[in-house]
């Protein structure tokens, strides 16, 4: 019985993580949408449909999915969506931004109020706590890419503002306008990166222990969870023996 009670819990684990997968392939296809919509079909004629197409790829989504979301806007189908931004405070007064694509504004602000709520949260007015982040562009590298200098002297050629270095990669920090110009740039010269999207960067961080952690993370994984919801960011930090324990 105890055999059979641990692949009952590996069944229920793996169906969780095939929805939370779902989930995130149907978000990246309505980004991808979305950004085909606002203008030309061709990645390589739309920055902004370009870096949704690598987000894409870099999370694994399925070409099918990819090429689908392309057709459904040269087709002018689909929800016509609207992108907003919710601002609050989580837990331990957390600044949250939430980024949401709805085709029903009233729904989508009832709903990130009430988990909000719900989570220990309050919501609060747009600009309450945007000023405590910066909007950048991060491009990411594994650290096969190249060293720490050879990948600083491209991000400075290529017109990139900072550069962070470390064992598992490199990240590499541009202003928000430059983004697709200096991912294009970088591209040949170390090659694909990882990832290259649009971020809230924090000026400041919160250090939270296990249970603020704990209380965040329900926060942030409700919001995550809701259909209309992109990307939730946080200014929070943690040490390492914490999101060990987390």
């Amino acid at each position: 019985m105890a055999g059979h009670s641990k692949w009952a819990n590996i069944q229920h684990r793996k169906g969780r993580q095939d929805a939370a997968r779902s989930k995130l392939f149907s978000k990246l296809a309505k980004e991808i949408t979305v950004a085909a919509k606002m203008g030309d079909p061709d990645p390589e004629k739309n920055p902004r449909l370009r870096l949704a197409v690598k987000e894409a790829k870099s999370n694994s989504c399925p070409k099918d999915v990819i090429e689908r979301a392309i057709k459904k806007s040269m087709a002018g189908e689909g929800d016509e969506y609207e992108e907003i931004r919710y601002e609050g405070y989580g837990p331990n007064g957390v600044a949250v931004i939430v980024e949401a694509m709805t085709d029903n504004r009233n729904r989508t602000a009832s709903n990130v109020r009430s988990i909000f709520s719900k989570n220990g949260g309050n919501l609060g007015e747009t600009g309450s706590v945007g000023f405590m982040f910066d909007r950048k562009g991060e491009i990411t590298y594994a650290a096969t890419a190249g060293d720490a200098d050879t990948v600083m002297e491209a991000a400075i050629m290529a017109g990139a503002e900072d550069v962070e270095s470390g064992e598992e990669g490199h990240t590499i920090y541009t202003a928000d306008t430059d983004l697709a110009e200096v991912s294009n740039a970088l591209e040949a010269d170390l090659g694909e990166s990882e990832s290259a999207k649009l971020i809230w960067k924090p000026q400041t961080t919160t250090e939270l222990d296990l249970e603020g952690m704990q209380k965040l993370m329900k926060l942030i994984d409700a919001l995550e969870d809701d259909d209309d919801v992109q990307r939730v960011t946080a200014n929070f930090e943690a040490s390492d023996e914490v999101m060990e324990q987390l």
